[in-house]
């Protein structure tokens, strides 16, 4: 089973996008910019946008690792 945890961002400098994060237990990543309704990637966030992602990706990780050495131990 591929959980999914939706994050929003709003950018608060311009551009002002509106971005949906998903990240998925499998350790995929789909990031949607709500305005223009397309999906973009990692590389072209910047600032703020891209600090809630790496945030987010370090936060997933330590997750995984303790569920892991939970599981494991």
């Amino acid at each position: 089973m591929n959980n999914c945890e939706n994050y929003r961002f709003i950018e608060r400098h311009r551009p002002f996008r509106d971005l949906t994060f998903k990240f998925y237990s499998n350790g995929s990543l789909t990031i949607i910019d709500n305005t223009a309704e397309e999906v973009i990637t990692p590389r072209e966030l910047k600032g703020e946008s891209y600090d809630f992602y790496v945030r987010r990706r370090i936060a997933y990780i330590k997750q995984n690792l303790h569920d892991k050495l939970n599981k494991y131990a």
